[in-house]
């Protein structure tokens, strides 16, 4: 299943000031209804997390891991992802987390 991509600043702010959010110890979720016909997603994340090089690989995981967890979802959602910093950054920690958000808050 194919998602788009969020790539403007102005999706990104509708959803950190309209969007709901999912807590998980490794991420958090923003989300709201899409009227579009797939879901979009974007990921922010900060320099906090270490040099670039780190940080790319964050992202990559956690793109897999919405691809993984993606057709759990029902209907259609702007979605960004906002890892928490920690020690180790896995993706089977990530696609467990994203499951039960997506469980408890019934996207």
């Amino acid at each position: 299943m194919q998602y788009l991509r969020l790539k403007k600043p102005s999706d990104f702010q509708k959803l950190f000031n309209k969007g709901k959010r999912g807590f998980s110890p490794s991420l958090t979720v923003l989300y709201f209804p899409s009227k579009q016909s797939k879901t979009s997603m974007g990921i922010s994340i900060g320099k906090r997390h270490g040099k670039s090089v780190k940080r790319n690989r964050i992202k990559r995981l956690l793109r897999e891991a919405f691809r993984a967890t993606q057709r759990e979802m029902k209907g259609t959602y702007s979605i960004v992802l906002l890892p928490k910093v920690c020690e180790e950054y896995s993706f089977q920690t990530y696609v467990q987390h994203l499951k039960w958000i997506i469980k408890r808050e019934k996207m």
